[in-house]
């Protein structure tokens, strides 16, 4: 990765990279500021508003109330008169309590309005688990999401992609999910893996949505996956280069809007396909891609796989939650059954 004008050499972590680019739109631009439960003096619990505080004052990163409905509803009603509210989640299992706000106000009232008003808000939560905090407080709900006319939904999985992705999300005139695992934030009561931190130039920079990327290229089996799983697909590829398997992993990075084009030309190329997610196997985003390659070009498939969270809740117990969420170990299987089914 480089610059225009020359190598990056500094690395970020994925919240410091998050932090630089909302601290760069704030400078820019005095409408953007950010809300949401513990962010000004804690700076947020996956540090995702750490050092905003002391440079932006208590006007523009504000500590709400336990009340997700009411500061949605705020930050709706801000962006409708013009100005860029973040507004945090602290954990995307919480959206059942706003759900109006999100899924009629939020994602409709662009379109209600005949075009006559945006809603220009960007909207973050953690989400994902890996670490004991069982069912109300470890899940992703990508697809839940995803399935509403009205909201783009983003899921970084390196600090590059995270700084890029939220310029363009904060610039963006319509509402966007931005949903961050906290697995790869990088702050220390939570070790990453090692992918997540990665070189981040100095200068803002956009990463268009709709936009995938090839995080390895291959020639075998195409890997499709978003967030944690990226690094977990990336750790089962290089085990099956030792066997003499040459595995393609792409980022989806929104899944709003889909880039199935990039899908399409790596599955066109490699014949066989696994699509890996967090979030649960039924009415999710395995079967979307795989319908979605499917539609446009059946013929290309020799093999299919999915891989994802089985239809029940995430358990507290550590070996009950590392059985339902997927490992390299689980991706490394099914890439193995796409090979053996011709």
């Amino acid at each position: 990765m480089s610059e225009t004008e020359g190598v990056v050499d500094r690395e970020l972590t994925m919240s410091r990279a998050m932090v630089e680019s909302i601290a760069h739109e704030m400078r820019e631009n005095e409408e953007v500021f950010y809300m949401g439960e513990d962010v000004a003096d804690y700076g947020g619990i996956f540090d995702s508003t750490q050092g905003l505080l002391d440079e932006f004052g208590r006007d523009r990163i504000m500590d709400v109330p336990i009340s997700e409905t009411a500061y949605l509803g705020a930050a709706v009603g801000a962006a409708q008169e013009g100005m860029r509210p973040v507004a945090e989640l602290m954990f995307a299992d919480f959206f059942g309590v706003a759900m109006d706000q999100i899924y009629n106000q939020l994602a409709k009232n662009t379109y209600m309005s005949g075009g006559n008003v945006n809603v220009p808000l960007v909207l973050t939560a953690a989400v994902g688990g890996t670490y004991n905090d069982a069912a109300q407080h470890s899940q992703t709900l990508y697809g839940t999401f995803a399935h509403v006319p009205g909201l783009k939904v983003v899921v970084p999985s390196t600090a590059y992609d995270a700084k890029g992705l939220m310029h363009n999300a904060i610039r963006d005139d319509d509402p966007v999910m931005y949903l961050f695992h906290k697995r790869l934030m990088g702050i220390g009561w939570m070790p990453a893996p090692d992918g997540p931190k990665t070189p981040v130039p100095e200068t803002d920079y956009t990463i268009p949505f709709g936009s995938a990327d090839v995080k390895r290229e291959g020639a075998d089996v195409t890997v499709v996956t978003l967030g944690l799983h990226v690094h977990r697909a990336l750790d089962a590829a290089e085990s099956l280069a030792a066997a003499g398997v040459d595995v393609e992993v792409v980022d989806l990075r929104t899944l709003v809007p889909l880039d199935i084009d990039t899908v399409l030309e790596s599955v066109r190329k490699t014949g066989r396909l696994v699509v890996v997610d967090e979030d649960y196997r039924s009415f999710g985003v395995t079967g979307e891609v795989v319908a979605s390659v499917a539609d446009r070009d059946l013929g290309a498939l020799d093999a299919v796989e999915r891989v994802a969270v089985p239809d029940v809740p995430i358990p507290y117990a550590r070996p009950m939650e590392d059985e339902v969420i997927p490992d390299a170990g689980d991706i490394e299987e099914r890439v193995r059954a796409v090979l053996s089914a011709e």
